[in-house]
């Protein structure tokens, strides 16, 4: 197990992940032009984001099991001409159940596939150094719209959404396949190279996993904090127009929502290598209530301040650095409990919370968004959670770790 091997390794995964990130964290400005194409309610077209996340997420066990069968580098590849299949397609259809299919389905099915190959190929690669290295490739994901997010603004206002859709899709697929084809597996590891920080012994099988209580609630967390991050990914740009941010509010001379999106990509990406790194050091319970707690606090204080759209643009940031790293501190805790040798599907089960989510913090949220013409009741709502989620990081899941360690020892 070289380091140049490894390096290259995660190199190619950072690269699929930067990739594959835009059909999730893009969404935002495509939702004003689509909503006036396809001529549809906000909840209705806010679907299609839920969809991309069940597709992604809750069928992320079979992703899993398709991963360990086919290894990663097939799975990437296949993953990548889907996603950009999803976005060229997706710029001809027009009605809206196609667009569901298109955008929806295809581009959620070929991210699953990434997401969880690239994710459990480096934690294999970096048994001692899990929080981190899975930290460097989901924060990868989370950034990787900083590449298009100006540029695909810029040619949805020179030409059109769909001209948008077809051009960078095609880039998309291109690129992530490539770097798919060359990934490699990496070298068996005995379940003692993970470090003193792992709970696990010996690696549980999916079905053991789902009996114990450590999952059930590594989920309800994940479905806690997950719902205000995926709140802002879907409905970022309605927020931004409900506060009297719109297309011609400057900040710093660049248009207010594109910025935003720009710096809640950076926050969010280098949230996960951050965050994993210092749970590697001080352990995952108190870096998650440390980050939770600073999610909750960026989503009340940008519904009393972000009005202003400097404070817009900073708040934003804030959410988006609190909420990125549950995609390092979540599948690390989760491989620090069961064990690195099914981590692909255990994973894919974990991720079900994520669709769980998308549905709470995408349709749900604009459903109440309508019915009481104000974002107060959601904001408050998902911040309570994610503070309750801290809390029980602390309380219930530190213990629970703890004890299976002195079990085990």
């Amino acid at each position: 197990m070289t380091l140049s091997n490894r390096g290259w390794q995660l190199m190619l995964g950072v690269i699929a992940m930067l990739a594959a990130s835009s059909p999730q964290y893009v969404w935002a400005l495509f939702v004003p032009p689509a909503q006036e194409s396809l001529a549809v309610s906000l909840p209705a077209l806010q679907v299609t984001i839920a969809l991309f996340s069940i597709f992604q997420c809750a069928f992320g066990p079979l992703h899993g099991l398709l991963v360990e069968r086919f290894q990663a580098r097939w799975m990437v590849a296949a993953g990548g001409l889907l996603l950009g299949l999803s976005w060229v397609l997706s710029s001809f259809v027009t009605s809206l159940p196609l667009f569901y299919v298109t955008y929806g389905v295809l581009s959620g099915v070929g991210t699953g596939f990434v997401f969880v190959a690239v994710t459990n190929l480096v934690a294999q690669w970096f048994p001692e150094k899990r929080g981190f290295a899975v930290g460097m490739v989901v924060g990868s994901y989370g950034m990787g719209a900083i590449l298009t997010t100006l540029p695909i603004d810029a040619i949805i206002k020179a030409y059109d959404f769909r001209t948008a859709l077809l051009w960078v899709g095609v880039i998309l697929g291109v690129v992530c396949a490539a770097a798919g084809l060359g990934m490699r597996a990496a070298p068996v590891a005995t379940e003692s190279e993970a470090g003193g920080a792992s709970a696990a012994r010996r690696s549980y099988t999916p079905g053991e996993m789902l009996k114990t209580p450590v999952f059930w609630l590594l989920f309800l967390m994940m479905i806690m904090v997950g719902t205000g991050g995926l709140m802002a990914i879907s409905q970022i740009g309605v927020i931004a127009r409900t506060f009297g941010i719109g297309p011609a509010t400057l900040v710093f001379g660049v248009a207010a929502l594109p910025l935003a999106l720009t710096l809640d990509r950076i926050a969010n990406g280098a949230s996960r290598p951050l965050f994993g790194a210092i749970s590697d050091r001080i352990g995952r319970e108190p870096t998650m209530a440390l980050a939770f707690v600073m999610e909750a606090c960026g989503i009340v204080a940008l519904l009393h301040f972000g009005h202003d759209p400097v404070l817009f643009v900073l708040l934003t940031g804030v959410v988006f650095l609190g909420w990125g790293e549950i995609f390092s501190l979540f599948p690390a805790a989760q491989a620090d409990f069961f064990g690195p040798k099914h981590g692909a599907k255990n994973l894919g089960w974990l991720l079900i919370a994520v669709a769980v989510a998308s549905v709470l913090g995408g349709p749900l949220a604009a459903y109440m968004f309508e019915l009481t013409g104000s974002w107060s009741t959601v904001f408050y709502i998902v911040s309570g959670m994610d503070v309750s989620a801290a809390l029980l990081a602390l309380l219930v899941l530190r213990p629970l770790r703890l004890r299976a360690v002195a079990a085990a020892t």
